[in-house]
């Protein structure tokens, strides 16, 4: 199993893609590390076309968030307010953290 450097809640912003969103921030939904992928709320939406399965469930062009790959998104400090590497912190009773690389607050 592959390690992804984001967790579910995390704010991220996204490095690399097309003008529209390049640069946008987003909260991380869904992880999968087996393929690597993220899925970030409000980021790489696509158009769906969805057909009704039971009575009262929407149907027509709906619009969703598709996964993109971790590498391409970099986690955002909630104190700094910048995008920033993670490094880690091992406290004396073996306790790990996560920490920012600029400012050293710990997530």
């Amino acid at each position: 199993m592959k390690k992804v450097h984001v967790k579910v809640g995390d704010t991220v912003i996204l490095l690399t893609g097309d003008k529209k969103d390049r640069g946008k921030t987003g909260k991380v939904l869904e992880v999968s590390p087996k393929e690597g992928k993220v899925i970030v709320e409000g980021l790489n939406m696509v158009s769906k076309h969805v057909k009704p399965r039971r009575p009262g469930d929407p149907s027509g062009i709906i619009k969703a968030e598709s996964p993109i790959y971790a590498c391409k998104v970099m986690l955002v400090c909630p104190k700094c307010k910048k995008p920033t590497r993670i490094g880690h912190k091992v406290y004396a009773d073996g306790k790990k953290d996560r920490m920012c690389k600029k400012c050293g607050e710990t997530f």
